[in-house]
């Protein structure tokens, strides 16, 4: 299942350093973490409004469109999906009310 997304996430580092005319990614790069941050927030809130209004077509891209600015963020903060799927792994099996009491505030 994740190997698509490690694929994703290899793409996503081979085009860090293009032209930002020629790669979205590099574009991204290029106007900072900040508005990397904040299209990823605009996904966000796109993919709540498809979810609201029960759109599972616009929802499964709204959906791509979420992961796909989450990984080009953690590339920039050099961070891996990896890390994301072994904190998911860590809380397996946990509920999600203990879980979120275990967290330090």
């Amino acid at each position: 299942m994740n190997d698509i997304l490690q694929k994703l996430e290899a793409t996503i580092h081979q085009r860090r350093d293009a032209d930002p005319k020629d790669s979205y990614v590099a574009s991204l790069r290029a106007k900072g973490r900040a508005k990397m941050a904040e299209k990823l927030g605009e996904e966000a809130i796109e993919a709540v409004i498809a979810a609201v209004q029960d759109e599972k077509a616009d929802m499964t891209g709204e959906a791509a469109d979420v992961l796909f600015h989450l990984m080009v963020l953690l590339a920039d903060m050099d961070m891996s999906i990896d890390d994301v799927l072994a904190e998911l792994a860590r809380r397996e099996g946990l509920s999600g009310i203990a879980e979120k009491a275990s967290r330090k505030d």
